[in-house]
């Protein structure tokens, strides 16, 4: 038995015992902005990092594990830029809870709070004519409080916006802001009708994840999407 197979059993037995995707259970949808700052000298390589852009952002904020609060868990943003590449044509990037450290980045970082460090892209990007990760790192509040846990993110955003630099890094490089991510209001997400996010198939020319694990990631998501449907 392969370990594509193996993954895409266990996931669907997991969807069909919680009635919810695998992973990723439960979640709080947020609208926003990402602001591309972009580049003059296009060094990026990237034709849609080198412009400077606003766009209207769906973004969904979730537990990976649904383990019950307050236990730390896996912390998602999946985030999808509406018309990145001309109208109808979106970008999913999808970040997990992590560390900002060469290591770190690449590892998934189980957190109570929301809001205490960085989300990271795990796997590597291709940026250009590198390879980078990307990463979502919170801006504090400039009154001092405290990042919430997710179950307080209504409270956080009906306060003031969330906001994110996104940034990239190579692992000899210092990371650097690409756009600025700023959310603004929050919607339930039933688990029956959950967002589908997929880095793989709305990515941009020069910007896309690496085929490292796309087989598996694919093997896993569509077992969630049959054990969801088979109930």
């Amino acid at each position: 038995m392969t370990v594509g197979l193996i993954a895409r059993r266990v996931a669907g037995r997991v969807a069909r015992w919680r009635s919810a995707p695998a992973l990723h259970p439960h979640g709080v949808l947020c609208t926003g902005t990402l602001t591309v700052t972009g580049r003059p000298d296009a060094s990026w390589g990237v034709p849609w990092l080198d412009r400077p852009g606003s766009y209207t952002v769906t973004v969904r904020w979730s537990r990976a594990l649904g383990l019950p609060r307050p236990l730390p868990d896996g912390l998602g943003l999946a985030v999808r830029v509406e018309d990145a590449d001309g109208p109808g044509n979106a970008l999913d990037l999808l970040f997990t809870s992590s560390s900002s450290g060469r290591l770190g980045r690449h590892l998934p970082l189980l957190r109570p709070d929301a809001l205490k460090g960085p989300y990271s892209t795990l796997l590597s990007y291709r940026v250009g004519e590198r390879e980078r990760v990307l990463a979502a790192f919170p801006v504090p509040d400039a009154d001092g409080i405290a990042g919430n846990t997710l179950p307080t993110l209504w409270q956080e955003l009906d306060r003031r916006p969330v906001r994110f630099d996104l940034r990239a890094a190579a692992p000899d490089e210092p990371w650097t802001t690409f756009a600025s991510l700023s959310l603004e209001a929050a919607h339930a997400v039933p688990a029956t009708s959950t967002v589908s996010y997929d880095p793989y198939a709305r990515g941009l020319p020069g910007l896309h994840p690496t085929g490292r694990l796309r087989r598996l990631r694919a093997a896993a998501y569509a077992g969630s999407r049959r054990g969801r449907t088979t109930l």
